[in-house]
């Protein structure tokens, strides 16, 4: 141990109590925010994996067919006009007529993974004790499971009794509730003046209760004859292997094919900037231990360059330099923030290992029965960062003021 670490050393345990409440505030600043932000950071993934298996990456819906505006250029009558094309002057053609060749478009798109075509509608659902709107989904089950998480959300029943029964339906878990239904059930399906009997396959539950509420999955060629829609799709729900590209690919697709492409990251912006100002105020509030740790290693350090001021006068007159003196006052700071770093880390991931054990039901926006975390090591290594910052920063100016000692001021008293 250098001779600069062993009197700094001597120097805080000359001070515990000071030193204890500027180390505990370390360690609850650190171990908060790993907390919290493993639990926001791992709601705002499971959400945007709950989205990801229900709609997709990527919806491409209705062609698109552009307007034209004009407006006069130069002055004086001229009569010369340029054409302005505008994104917002699209004029959108609902629907998709030849899902196919566009099917085959979409495969030359490197980052696309999946393409489930889907032909919707309005319909009313008749039990045998109630009966209420739905809406139909037509899917091909194969080609729909490789863009949704459909096969992991079936909580009642079997998803091959669906695939092997033409007859069969899938129904949210809230309409099954609202209308008494159960696996095997058998309902009425009217689509306008068309009434057809299916049979309950499996009840799904994704936890977006809109979801849950309002879709009925029918196979696509089934849903086609009960609509009465011999061809076209209403939208193409794609999955991709890189999510985060997903914008880039929404907007190069619909220059290329000319048909709406909207991307998870669009369509859910409210709700991302919900968890991310969620992230942000939690990050602020817990720091608030950090800064305190700040405040309270100073004040410790001030009070100990009052205290030490005759000790600092000898070790001047020994030989120490005043960046000696200014290294053992950091030392101290280093000293309580490596160990509060530890103690935070061990807080850290004790809590977080007990919340993600703690049940809760959370139904609305995704399906939980207990806290969602994520486990990273950014967190660990932000928190450190803040707490390096905010209490070395706060040591300078008692280390400085120091190792601005004279013994000749100490002996006179004008020592400031």
């Amino acid at each position: 141990m250098s001779p600069n670490l062993r009197i700094a050393f001597r120097f805080l345990t000359a001070n515990k109590r000071a030193m204890l409440m500027s180390l505990s505030c370390i360690v609850l600043g650190i171990g908060l925010f790993i907390v919290t932000q493993a639990t926001t950071t791992g709601f705002e993934r499971f959400f945007i994996e709950t989205i990801l298996g229900t709609d997709g990456a990527i919806k491409v819906e209705d062609r698109i067919q552009d307007t034209i505006r004009t407006m006069e250029a130069g002055g004086g009558g001229s009569g010369s006009v340029f054409k302005v094309q505008q994104k917002d002057g699209y004029k959108y053609v609902e629907g998709i007529d030849e899902p196919k060749i566009l099917i085959d478009g979409l495969r030359e798109f490197q980052n696309v993974s999946g393409i489930s075509e889907v032909l919707t509608g309005s319909a009313v659902l008749r039990s045998s004790f109630s009966s209420d709107t739905v809406k139909i989904f037509g899917i091909v089950l194969a080609n729909h499971l490789t863009v949704s998480k459909l096969g992991a959300q079936v909580i009642r029943g079997k998803l091959d009794d669906f695939r092997d029964t033409p007859s069969g339906v899938l129904v949210g878990a809230v309409t099954a509730d609202r209308l008494q239904l159960a696996v095997g059930d058998s309902f009425e399906l009217q689509a306008g003046s068309e009434t057809r009997r299916y049979r309950v396959s499996g009840i799904y539950e994704t936890g977006v209760n809109d979801i849950d509420k309002l879709r009925v999955y029918l196979h696509l060629t089934e849903a086609r004859s009960l609509l009465k829609k011999a061809y076209g799709a209403s939208f193409l729900q794609l999955n991709v292997y890189d999510k985060n590209r997903a914008p880039a690919d929404a907007d190069h697709i619909e220059s290329v094919l000319r048909y709406r492409a909207t991307d998870w990251q669009y369509r859910e912006k409210t709700w991302l900037e919900v968890f991310r100002a969620l992230k942000f105020s939690s990050g602020i509030t817990v720091s608030v231990f950090t800064l305190i740790a700040g405040l309270a290693m100073f004040n410790t350090l001030a009070m100990i360059v009052m205290e030490k001021t005759k000790e600092i006068a000898i070790l001047r007159s020994m030989g120490y330099t005043r960046r000696d003196i200014s290294r053992i006052f950091i030392w101290q700071a280093v000293i309580v923030l490596a160990v509060g770093t530890v103690l935070g880390w061990a807080l850290g991931a004790g809590v977080t290992y007990a919340v993600e054990h703690t049940q809760i039901r959370i139904r609305g926006i995704f399906s939980t029965d207990h806290f969602i975390v994520d486990k990273s090591i950014w967190h660990y290594v932000t928190a450190t960062f803040m707490a390096v910052l905010m209490v070395l920063t706060a040591s300078i100016v008692p280390a400085r003021r120091a190792a601005r000692l004279e013994p000749g001021d100490v002996i006179r008293g004008t020592a400031q």
